[in-house]
């Protein structure tokens, strides 16, 4: 019998460890703000996203297939250190969604972000050609009410684009993740 027990600790150490370790180690949670410090060009929220925004990208399910593609038209204003980024998303089933971000940031550039449908207020940093952010956001109802686990990656392209990749978790699971972009427009 402990001969059974020691060969099942040890197929399970075989089995759960390197799914660990890529977890801990190679994987897209593994990323810190400071992987990115020295990346340019330096990514600034007040700068770069401000202004009119237009945004598109795709929702994949959790089997990896896209579950909806959208469009938003964003509009974002700063007065010094706080911010405010308007959202309003058209999903390719004709929804639609508004959104309002509050964002203030620190001198040492720390990130408070709040909006309607976050649990709590979510934190991240600004770091060199990247921007982190992690909350917990409730779905809308009528996408079943969840509470998602968030991890928001944006990365400052050199000609001003971002690129953001989201990945949304339930108990650590990764149930849907988004890619988008997002890119300044002339005012009209």
């Amino acid at each position: 019998m402990a001969d059974y027990l020691l060969f099942t600790l040890l197929g399970m150490v075989l089995v759960l460890g390197p799914l660990w370790a890529k977890a801990r180690f190679w994987s897209f949670t593994s990323q810190t703000p400071q992987d990115y410090e020295k990346g340019a060009p330096q990514f600034d929220l007040r700068e770069h996203l401000n202004g009119p925004i237009l945004c598109e990208g795709v929702i994949y399910g959790p089997l990896g297939r896209v579950t909806s593609r959208f469009v938003g038209k964003f509009e974002a204003r700063w007065d010094g250190n706080r911010g405010v980024m308007r959202e309003h998303f058209i999903y390719d089933s004709g929804a639609t969604q508004d959104r309002e971000w509050r964002l203030e940031i620190g001198n040492d550039g720390q990130i408070k972000a709040d909006a309607d449908d976050l649990v709590e207020p979510g934190s991240g940093r600004m770091s060199g050609s990247a921007v982190q952010l992690k909350y917990r956001i409730r779905l809308p109802q009528d996408s079943g009410g969840h509470v998602l686990d968030t991890v928001d990656w944006m990365y400052l392209a050199p000609n001003g684009t971002v690129m953001n990749r989201s990945q949304f978790r339930k108990f650590g699971i990764p149930v849907a993740e988004l890619v988008a972009t997002m890119r300044k427009v002339d005012a009209a």
